[in-house]
């Protein structure tokens, strides 16, 4: 496969996986607002910024000013509106290498989004507007298993969506555990913060299957990091990007594709035998700073085995 494809159908992928978990936060944050005071809402919308590396507008408060932030605004490089703009972009670049349903269905949800505004979704129902977000990025991603060939460029899709979701996760649950391990004027989490980490991350009726409704701390953290079966846990995320990598490297026989299949396989083995309380006592920030870093890691080993490498090192392998 050219490396060109290749960084298309990865950063497609990424692009898609990211508006998602933009829209997926979005939602859970203004159903929030239907209960709580503005005392209560400043830490909330403080935790939903930082996971998305966004600026607060304003006074950190205004939920209309937060929503099209995140939204319409194309600087921002977590808005929904840029995200899915850049996912169809090398989409577009691609199209003989997808099926025409993933291009129609990833085209209709672009068209969504630029047909809108922030005032236009305010008036009417902002909730509904990031749902149909959620919506179409499920359908893309169910088309996509659905028609495409399960061969190399499905694989670089896989990679890409759990590479950006495990580094995404990691981030906030740093942000949401983040009382726990440095001095903060902030009070601790109250249940609702908890049920509202669990939404963002459309865990919540699995994790109460596991764990009944009992929501605490630490059984969330176990639940987001080290279930090997929730397809949003980090575990979960770090099982697929090894196993991508691993069909990758065999279909193409790089000798450069060893290390980015080692990386993985060190973040994936990391929680083979990982225990919640261990890294709760020890140092929480740090553990989730390592796995962010990793998936950077991972990230660079790509684009050296299979997108930027030199002609020279092509000829050889």
């Amino acid at each position: 496969m050219l490396s060109r494809v290749a960084d298309n159908l990865y950063w497609m992928s990424r692009y898609l996986e990211r508006a998602e978990h933009t829209a997926r936060l979005m939602g859970v944050g203004l159903t929030q607002t239907l209960d709580q005071d503005p005392e209560s809402a400043r830490p909330r919308w403080a935790r939903l910024l930082a996971a998305l590396h966004t600026v607060p507008p304003g006074d950190g408060t205004d939920a209309y000013a937060i929503t099209e932030a995140l939204t319409f605004d194309p600087s921002n490089h977590s808005a929904i509106v840029t995200c899915v703009a850049l996912a169809r972009e090398n989409a577009r670049q691609v199209r003989e290498q997808i099926s025409s349903e993933m291009w129609e269905q990833l085209n209709r949800l672009y068209l969504r989004v630029r047909a809108s505004a922030a005032a236009k979704i305010w008036k009417a129902e902002p909730i509904e507007f990031f749902q149909a977000v959620k919506e179409g990025a499920h359908l893309f991603q169910g088309i996509t298993d659905s028609t495409m060939s399960h061969g190399e460029g499905w694989f670089f899709i896989q990679v890409g969506r759990y590479l950006e979701r495990a580094g995404a996760t990691a981030l906030l649950l740093d942000t949401h555990f983040r009382p726990y391990f440095v001095a903060s004027p902030d009070a601790p989490l109250e249940f609702n913060d908890w049920v509202a980490l669990l939404k963002c991350s459309t865990a919540f009726e699995a994790y109460c299957k596991v764990y009944t409704a009992d929501v605490q701390p630490h059984t969330v953290a176990e639940f987001l990091l080290l279930d090997g079966e929730s397809p949003r846990s980090v575990r979960f995320a770090a099982d697929r990007i090894q196993r991508g990598l691993q069909a990758i490297a065999h279909t193409t026989g790089s000798r450069w594709a060893g290390r980015a299949e080692r990386l993985a396989g060190r973040l994936r083995a990391a929680f083979d035998y990982g225990q919640v309380d261990e890294i709760m006592a020890e140092d929480m920030h740090a553990y989730l700073d390592n796995i962010r870093r990793q998936c950077g890691g991972i990230h660079s080993a790509i684009y050296q085995a299979y997108v930027s490498y030199s002609v020279e090192s092509a000829l050889a392998s």
